[in-house]
């Protein structure tokens, strides 16, 4: 009988030691009840990410998020940014860039055309060569044209796969390497005070739909940004080397999309 006395009073002891480090833990514990939780876990805040857009902070699960970046408005996202960055773009940074001159205005765009390799545009692979190309990052092995291209360094401020996806490259407060030696209604060195915009494609194929609604909506974004552009093709502006974006681009198509005046377009809305 003592036995079991002193066996529940040791039991009554360790229980009331027991409760007394729980509660001086901040956690009164209920044998018969549910395993407590840990009290940071229930009180712990939410992550706060910044829009890239506007730099105001708000909870992650209420920001739009595209790739890595985080955004607080439909409104910023489809915006173009104080960086001359747009944030509904992949961003795939070419090194071929540099500083454009002080005080200049931006107030022309060029439409090209490419494919890596020529022609050849079925697959995804195909627009990633692009890519690889403007950042410097071509395997010359992969096919024998590369090696033809491969020591040179060029880029554009965005690519329009044939999909529909949208590249940016280059920061369009940034000059990239896309006209070479050019001249627009009689000012040299377009890269200067433009914009370049490249489509896949090789000028023969028609372009896809959806290249003309996403060019469509950029070209409306960056008019917003930079209301003096006017248009071109690249064969506008270099008439003796190139021909894209070819007689297979519908100037007409494009002008209808956008809705930009004729006078936006010096060069016209036949194909050429």
């Amino acid at each position: 009988m003592y036995k079991w006395l002193l066996f529940f009073l040791g039991s009554g002891l360790f229980y009331l030691w027991f409760k007394g480090k729980k509660q001086a833990k901040g956690v009164v514990w209920n044998p018969f009840g549910p395993k407590p939780q840990n009290p940071k876990t229930l009180s712990e805040p939410e992550a706060m990410v910044p829009c890239q857009h506007c730099k105001v902070h708000l909870p992650k699960s209420d920001s739009l998020i595209f790739e890595d970046r985080s955004y607080c408005s439909r409104e910023h996202l489809y915006a173009l940014d104080d960086q001359g960055w747009l944030g509904n773009a992949a961003w795939r940074i070419s090194p071929n860039q540099d500083n454009r001159p002080e005080k200049i205005t931006l107030d022309l765009l060029v439409v090209h055309h490419i494919s890596l390799p020529p022609g050849e545009f079925r697959n995804r692979d195909c627009s990633s060569h692009i890519v690889d190309f403007f950042q410097n990052q071509l395997d010359s092995k992969t096919h024998p044209y590369f090696e033809e291209i491969a020591e040179q360094k060029v880029s554009s401020h965005f690519l329009i796969t044939r999909s529909g996806q949208l590249i940016q490259l280059v920061s369009t407060q940034r000059k990239a390497w896309h006209a070479g030696p050019s001249s627009f209604l009689g000012r040299e060195k377009c890269n200067d005070f433009s914009i370049g915009i490249e489509l896949e494609g090789d000028g023969e194929t028609f372009f896809e739909e959806a290249q003309y609604q996403v060019l469509a909506k950029l070209v409306s974004e960056l008019t917003k940004a930079y209301p003096k552009l006017q248009l071109a093709g690249h064969s506008d502006i270099a008439p003796e080397r190139k021909t894209d974006p070819g007689k297979s681009f519908d100037w007409k198509k494009f002008q209808k999309a956008t809705g930009l005046p004729i006078e936006k377009l010096p060069f016209g809305l036949h194909s050429r």
